[in-house]
């Protein structure tokens, strides 16, 4: 399977289209989040010249099959500086092309400072996707709305318990997030929008897909956090899927010792058979 690589990197992006078509061809939603802790990896691969790199390679190795997006959270990697920095790069390289890649980073600031995140993560490290914070309006999300073929996720509703201090409270008639969700989508498309929609509970899934018919989930939340995937896919998937579930501990940490990838891989074959049941 080919690699992202720098003479032919900046002409992979995927479109809707090849995104619900790895999707139904893999029978998965499934994307693994590579929130690389030094702390948590196999003892043995600290003897490796890059550690972090050597486990990045061995997840992707073992979740390719059934993953059809790597969420890289960009702070597991600024937090080791310019090593951090290249690591994240050679791990992007390395997932193949036909994979979704999601740069977990959410940014977002006044329209001039957007625009050169946007161009740090769709044009300098060319992820086919950004997470971004909507707070301070329309003119921090749309430079992230200007670059032909990528994706803007933005936050809509998370599953922490401090999103109750803002995202619950009542703005008018309806829920701070309600409004978000809805003022946000009126910005871009289904074909360049996705937002980031908490896990934990079925009612506001079915609210949230009820008020977004047509746009994608990044759904957090599935694992470690409590959410599970049958709750998930019943009430929140739309007929094209219309969702990303990521797990990033119940995978990536699923193994220790020699034989981890092993067992990553056996954690990636579970959730994508639940995930299965539903197409």
């Amino acid at each position: 399977m080919p690699k992202r690589n720098e003479s032919i990197i900046y002409l992979c992006c995927m479109n809707r289209s090849e995104l619900v078509n790895n999707i139904f061809g893999k029978k998965s939603v499934l994307c693994v989040g590579l929130d690389t802790d030094l702390r948590k990896i196999p003892e043995h691969l600290l003897n490796e010249p890059n550690p972090a790199l050597s486990f990045n390679k061995a997840i992707i190795d073992a979740t390719k099959e059934y993953a059809v997006a790597y969420k890289i959270n960009t702070a597991f990697y600024e937090a080791q500086g310019i090593k951090g920095w290249k690591t994240m790069e050679q791990t992007l390289q390395y997932i193949p092309d036909n994979i979704f890649t999601i740069a977990d980073a959410k940014r977002g600031d006044i329209g001039n400072t957007s625009e050169q995140y946007a161009r740090t993560f769709f044009h300098t490290y060319p992820y086919d996707s950004v997470t971004v914070a909507p707070y301070m309006g329309a003119d921090s999300v749309m430079p992230f709305l200007q670059f032909e073929d990528k994706w803007t996720i933005v936050l809509g509703l998370t599953s922490n318990a401090g999103s109750a201090d803002f995202q619950l409270q009542t703005c008018g008639d309806e829920l701070l997030y309600q409004k978000v969700l809805r003022t946000v989508a009126s910005w871009g498309t289904p074909k360049n929008l996705m937002f980031v929609i908490g896990a934990t509970r079925k009612e506001q899934l079915q609210e949230v897909r009820a008020l977004l018919p047509d746009h994608f989930f990044l759904v957090p939340g599935v694992g470690a956090q409590g959410g599970d995937v049958p709750t998930v896919c019943s009430n929140a998937m739309n007929k094209e899927a219309g969702l990303l579930i990521n797990v990033s501990r119940g995978v990536i940490y699923a193994g220790s010792g020699v034989s981890f990838a092993d067992q990553v891989n056996a954690a990636a074959k579970k959730y994508q058979s639940e995930m299965a049941d539903f197409f």
